[in-house]
């Protein structure tokens, strides 16, 4: 989440901007009744203010899928190759919306009483994980799961194989070196700060309770029960979901800020239509460092399969006669652990951007501010922005209502393009509200 550090068929024309709906899509309770939603949506993915390289979405309503759509391109030949169209089962990696579905399976191991979300981390670390400047103060799955552990990103939050984690986090280590990942000035529960490192340390926690490495381990706990063609993993995808799996973009180079709207698109990640994902990771250790499959944000699914996996937080943690987590165990995850005191006392709010937080997952209450959309809806759930993609995981449990939007790129940057009541980007609110308004409150 670097800017926190968020069916049918249709193509763009050859030339750059240029967008060509070829087939509507089609909503799975029949054509009419989201024309409307379709126009705008369409409308949206091509407006030339901030075009979107891709755009797939997914409303549910009452505890049933209502709307579908995909629009625009899942891989951009750039006139040097094929354009290829996202479709309903186009897999994007989904950034931050990750630690939402780490945290399910994190909380399946909880069930089986392998871990206590409130012991000593390093009771299954296998080494001491305490803030230098509040030696005396355990760290918590809690703490890591509501961001309140004292861990910071400055230093960093991702390593190769090979590398230890703790010669990273350890004073004296190895790879320690100023101390940067931690807060000198607030201790484990004091205040909120959103942090990625905290999902490497939880991935390699979950490493060596469950004995798997981590993609395998969620495999196991989480995507097959359900179902799904997901992982995060992108070498371990079928072919035929590698095939679908959409590459990130954005009209922007690799390592600098300099956007051109009027440019190419560029490829950021996932780009392997020519070359194939990097074999099986070597010299891996399972529980020394599970950052290279990135608990944080590393997740490649479609929007569809998130949708599968809403129905079961819907259903009380059921997915096809089976139970896949325990009503309590939900209930627990969701509970609100922390909210913004409003004068910044208590947390980093990046702006607006955090406003409440439940265990792994984001809060959006229905007021001024906090809302995702215009008013009317009550959500959990997650927001991921990372290589361009932004996605949105947002579910009013209560109500069994739900939205997904998953956007592969953008032509412009999105953060100065700021949104008219939230902190969103004003194109991720015209589509939420749009979904909301057609596909929900409709």
């Amino acid at each position: 989440m670097n800017r926190r550090t968020v069916l049918g068929l249709a193509l763009y024309g050859t030339s750059f901007g240029t967008f060509q709906p070829l087939l509507a899509a089609v909503p799975s309770d029949g054509a009419s009744r989201h024309a409307a939603l379709e126009r705008e949506l369409a409308a949206i993915a091509a407006d030339p203010a901030c075009t979107l390289a891709s755009l797939s979405v997914l409303a549910i309503c009452a505890g049933k899928v209502v709307y579908e759509g995909q629009f625009g391109r899942r891989r951009i030949g750039n006139g040097a190759g094929p354009d290829l169209p996202a479709n309903r089962d186009t897999l994007y990696r989904i950034a931050s919306v990750s630690k939402m579905v780490t945290t399910l399976g994190l909380m399946r191991l909880a069930e089986e009483h392998q871990l206590d979300l409130d012991a000593d981390v390093a009771r299954y670390l296998g080494f001491s994980l305490r803030n230098p400047h509040f030696p005396e103060r355990a760290i918590t799955l809690r703490h890591l799961l509501t961001h309140t552990s004292s861990l910071r990103d400055d230093a960093g939050y991702s390593f190769p194989a090979g590398t230890a984690l703790r010669a990273f986090v350890t004073p004296e280590a190895r790879l320690y070196g100023n101390g940067a990942m931690w807060a000198t000035k607030a201790g484990p529960s004091d205040y909120f700060t959103y942090c990625n490192l905290g999902w490497g340390v939880i991935g390699t926690l979950m490493e060596r309770v469950g004995g798997e490495r981590f993609d395998r381990l969620m495999a196991r706990l989480l995507l097959q029960p359900l179902g799904l063609q997901a992982g995060y993993n992108p070498s371990a995808l079928a072919p035929a979901a590698l095939d679908n799996l959409a590459t990130l973009y954005r009209k922007r180079t690799l390592d600098t800020e300099v956007w051109d709207a009027a440019g190419h698109w560029i490829a950021q990640v996932d780009d392997y239509h020519d070359k194939p994902p990097p074999p099986a990771i070597e010299r891996y250790v399972i529980g020394e460092n599970a950052t290279p499959f990135s608990p944080t944000g590393g997740l490649r699914i479609s929007a569809r399969d998130l949708g599968t996996l809403m129905l079961m937080l819907m259903n009380g943690g059921r997915h096809d006669g089976r139970q896949i987590l325990e009503p309590t165990t939900l209930a627990r995850m969701f509970a609100r652990q922390w909210t913004a005191d409003g004068a910044g006392a208590n947390g980093d709010t990046m702006n607006g951007f955090f406003n409440a937080w439940g265990l792994g997952n984001a809060q959006f209450p229905d007021q001024p501010g906090r809302r995702l959309v215009e008013g009317g809806f009550d959500a959990v759930g997650h927001l991921g922005d990372a290589y361009g993609l932004r996605s949105v995981f947002a579910a009013d449990l209560k109500r069994r209502n739900g939205m997904i939007v998953l956007t592969g790129g953008s032509s412009s940057d999105p953060g100065v393009q700021q949104g008219t009541y939230s902190a969103l980007a004003r194109y991720e609110e015209r589509i939420l509200t749009s979904m909301f308004r057609h596909a929900i409150a409709g």
